[in-house]
């Protein structure tokens, strides 16, 4: 009877406490699989958003004027791809011109030199020899000196080997042009002036190297050196705010500037003005001496006689050597050479004053940028800039033994 109490008792007992460990079981997987409702809520997750994006925006309100915060127009793109297609044509054409023109010097070199040392041996032959040959060999003699007088007529006039280096150094700007062209687009603030400044900048080049050489060649010989000029008129920029209120600009930077400036136009632009005119002399001593030379030959090879003879073969030796100077030696190409180099000295100096003559500071070019372009042109650092600029300040009204560019 007692085992039987404790047998319903145990019974009993299980039943209600399996109810209970069921509950606690189901509370278990309901705490388990119910996780606590985490309420979402904007603020913690707008906020960064909302202060990152307001940050964007004050740098492109700072980088930009109000109006380039319009969309990019279309037809502006379209227009500077345009200008980037003939640039890069323009480019191609003087390069494949300089070729031609390198080619010319170097046929026309070799093809005078030969008439003129051909001329000289029939004039010897003529000299010594007798009989019937004698007009033959005369007759022959002097036709080669009055066409090789006439080719290097012709050949001086044009001065092949300064073509060249017009073209060469036209083809190098033009890939520049075409380089600035391409970052404006990848920048994507186009607007209208760099269209209208790209263009003016084509049609400045196409004026300061002409192509033809009926008309527009330019003078080779002229009455005095004068630097090269091949960039329009400085623009008026936009304004911009990206280096504060001052545009990075301050007292001892226009200083600076102003003291490089100096230096380039006293030391660097006129010592190549200098040489200019040197290499300029020379040409011209050379392009009238050889034609002289020539045609004094082609009379004395006419002339019957030995001393007729020892001028028409003395004077086509030394013809011969005039042209080879001055063609082989390229002196209308040295003459191009110093009167570009002074010309960008002179594009240099014009840059710091289209700066520093605009009063508006967010008009003009951001200052730090503005001296690392002038620092990377001279071929110097920021520091040996500066000190150029100190050294310039100290020495006053006494001249500067030191060039501003370490290129060239």
């Amino acid at each position: 009877m007692s085992a039987l109490q404790a047998s319903t008792l145990w019974t009993s007992s299980s039943a209600t406490a399996a109810p209970a460990a069921s509950t606690s079981r189901r509370m278990t997987i309901n705490a388990a699989l119910n996780f606590p409702k985490i309420h979402k809520t904007n603020l913690s997750l707008s906020l960064p958003i909302l202060q990152t994006r307001r940050f964007i925006e004050e740098i492109q309100f700072k980088t930009s004027d109000p109006a380039e915060k319009n969309p990019e127009d279309p037809l502006v793109v379209a227009k500077l791809h345009a200008l980037m297609e003939a640039v890069a044509d323009r480019a191609e054409m003087h390069s494949n011109v300089c070729e031609q023109r390198n080619n010319w010097n170097s046929l026309l070199l070799t093809s005078v030199n030969g008439l003129i040392l051909a001329a000289a041996t029939m004039a010897g032959i003529a000299a010594v020899g007798g009989g019937a040959s004698l007009h033959a060999l005369k007759l022959s003699s002097t036709l080669l000196y009055v066409s090789a007088t006439g080719i290097l007529a012709v050949m001086n006039k044009i001065q092949p080997s300064q073509l060249a280096e017009e073209q060469r150094n036209a083809a190098r700007l033009f890939r520049n042009l075409h380089s600035q062209i391409r970052t404006t687009l990848s920048t994507g603030n186009a607007q209208n002036d760099d269209v209208s400044e790209a263009m003016q900048r084509v049609l400045a080049l196409d004026k300061a190297y002409p192509l033809p050489l009926l008309g527009a060649m330019l003078e080779k010989f002229p009455a005095a050196v004068e630097p090269a000029v091949w960039w329009p008129k400085q623009p008026r920029r936009q304004r911009t705010e990206i280096g504060g209120n001052n545009n990075d600009w301050n007292r001892e930077l226009e200083e600076d500037m102003r003291e490089v400036m100096k230096v380039m136009k006293k030391k660097d632009r006129e010592d190549y003005l200098r040489l200019g005119n040197k290499a300029l002399k020379l040409n011209k001593i050379l392009a009238i001496s050889g034609p002289v030379l020539t045609g004094l030959a082609a009379i004395g090879a006419l002339l019957a006689g030995p001393s007729a003879a020892v001028v028409g073969v003395g004077a086509g030796a030394l013809a011969a050597v005039v042209n080879t100077l001055q063609h082989g030696g390229q002196v209308g190409m040295v003459f191009e050479m110093y009167r570009s180099n002074a010309g960008f000295f002179k594009m240099v100096q014009d840059s710091i004053d289209s700066n520093l003559e605009e009063e508006d500071l967010q008009r003009r070019e951001n200052g730090q940028l503005f001296e690392m372009k002038v620092a990377l042109k001279l071929g110097r650092s920021l520091s040996e800039l500066k000190d150029l600029a100190a050294k310039s300040r100290s020495l006053q009204n006494e001249e500067i033994d030191e060039f501003a560019s370490k290129l060239f």
